[in-house]
């Protein structure tokens, strides 16, 4: 018995299927939802350190994209909140991603109408916007993507998607940082908002591309709700006010209690821990609060019967009982494998940025090298993934990918102990986005292959939300950990972060295997 993590295919049957057009509508809707992420991460980053912001407040912007690491919470709301009209003109899938695709473009053009040197509040609350419309449109993305073909074509939809993806991270990140100098004249040595301001408004339109794809492309036949119960009107209205009161409490939380967070880190330094360790544990606390009040608030209206009992069963209990029903005590060790897999690169990429800034790069070298290049050798990446995970077995690709993720941070330490060369750089980019394209086209397949159709949103938001939750919160205090140790102590910190990954990739394949023998 093989699981479709290690199934193989022939050479030909792999190069026809890149042929389907359910693959090529993959690239294209890969490219969507490539786009928007290095808007909240890199490009924005080098936006707000060019307007003066301080790096450490750079970094904590890293936090306004946690909503992927969330977007399980409402994922159940794109699997059963029909959309009025649009569900029933385009299905509920194509729904919510036009849905999904004008938020992210009227995110993109509310921070390009605000300036972080006077108006950084409005550019954070911007980003949030398009971290939660972005994480809404991978939602949809991901759940058409597994519903619109079958297991055998699994693999390449997937390959497609990637490309479509780094393609789309190309086009925000080095065509970002081309269009933001070329608006400014070439010079960069002056900040120049208005130069910003019109980028952001270039990538909205660049999301037209998405839009058009979602119009062609048709709805899933597989994706019908995976309830057969029906639900009245007034049972989506509480179901949407669950999650409008969860989300408030969240916001509240976070809002009220940074003054208990300054106290408990005043507390940790009088007692003799340092100050960027107790504001590490301080914000920490801060966040689980939040957390714990959004999660206090949907238990409160859930037990007075405010929410509906059943809805919120089938739709958050069921795909959790399903999926431990089929792996049983391997669940946990999955869930683990998944949640932590990607911590080396993830904590590393958050400061890359800022790292090429403060060595002396200019925004041409780091347009033409990180983004460029760096996608070239990531597509390449992730088509030899492909092609070793479909001839040795996904597995035994992960663990190699953790590995090279890990090597590659230790290439990024090096590289702070020298002048800025680019030939220097170009070779280590080579070395980590080669690495990242294995490990990337590997973990996806795996993902895959743990989801059940039936439960396919809910279920892939969870895996993809849990990949990078744990990375996220670490790598938001990424640069307070530079300002304290110094950038080559934190790469080399960061690699030894993979390694225990690499034992667990292990023991789960270990455990895998038994389970297909019994």
């Amino acid at each position: 018995m093989h699981t479709e993590a290690n199934r193989t295919r022939s050479w030909g049957e792999a190069w026809q299927s890149f042929k389907h057009p359910r693959v090529i509508s993959a690239l294209f809707l890969g490219f969507s939802a490539g786009l928007p992420i290095l808007l909240i991460f890199s490009s924005l980053s080098i936006w707000l350190r060019e307007a003066g912001v301080e790096r450490s407040m750079v970094t904590f912007f890293s936090w306004a994209a946690l909503g992927y690491s969330f977007k399980f919470v409402w994922a159940p709301l794109v699997d059963r909140l029909p959309l009025p009209w649009l569900t029933k003109t385009l299905g509920r899938r194509r729904a919510w991603l036009l849905l999904a695709q004008f938020a992210v473009m009227a995110a993109l053009l509310f921070m390009a109408s605000n300036d972080p040197v006077n108006g950084l509040t409005w550019v954070a609350i911007g980003a949030v916007m398009l971290g939660f419309s972005s994480a809404t449109q991978d939602i949809v993305i991901d759940a058409w993507r597994i519903e619109a073909a079958e297991s055998d074509l699994q693999a390449m939809m997937s390959s497609a998607y990637i490309a479509g993806y780094r393609i789309g991270m190309l086009v925000a990140g080095a065509g970002g940082l081309a269009l933001a100098s070329w608006f400014s004249g070439g010079d960069d040595s002056i900040y120049d908002y208005s130069a910003w301001s019109s980028t952001y408004q270039c990538m909205a339109a660049f999301m037209l591309i998405g839009v058009a794809t979602t119009l062609i492309i048709s709805e899933p036949e597989t994706g019908a709700p995976f309830s057969s119960q029906n639900y009245g009107t007034s049972d989506y209205v509480r179901f949407v006010g669950l999650f409008i009161v969860a989300a408030a409490a969240f916001v509240a939380g976070f809002t009220l209690s940074p003054s208990l967070t300054a106290d408990i880190k005043s507390g940790l330094m009088d007692i003799g821990m340092a100050k960027h360790v107790a504001g590490f544990f301080a914000e920490t606390i801060r966040l689980f609060i939040s957390i714990g009040c959004g999660v206090l608030a949907a238990w409160l209206m859930i037990r007075l019967h405010v929410a509906p009992r059943a809805m919120v069963r089938d739709t958050y209990v069921a795909p959790f009982t399903d999926f431990f029903d089929r792996y049983g005590k391997l669940a946990l060790y999955i869930l683990l494998l998944v949640g932590t897999y990607r911590i080396a690169d993830i904590v590393m990429g958050a400061v890359a940025n800022v790292f090429y800034t403060d060595m002396g790069y200019t925004k041409d070298q780091i347009a033409a090298i990180t983004k460029t290049f760096g996608l070239v050798m990531t597509i390449a990446g992730g088509f030899l993934g492909g092609l070793l995970a479909v001839r040795y077995g996904v597995m035994r690709i992960l663990w190699l990918g953790g590995l090279l993720a890990a090597i590659s941070n230790l290439l990024f330490a090096m590289l702070a102990g020298m002048s800025p060369e680019s030939w220097m750089l170009a070779l280590v980019i080579a070395a980590d986005n080669l690495s990242a394209g294995i490990a990337s086209a590997a973990f996806v397949a795996f993902l895959s292959s743990l989801t059940n159709r039936a439960f396919t949103a809910m279920q892939y938001a969870v895996f993809s939300s849990l990949m990078t939750l744990v990375p996220k919160l670490l790598a938001g205090y990424s640069g307070t950990v530079v300002d304290a140790v110094n950038y080559p102590m934190f790469f080399i910190g960061s690699a030894f972060l993979g390694l225990p990954v690499l034992l667990l990739i292990s023991y789960v394949q270990r455990l895998m295997e038994k389970r297909e023998e019994s």
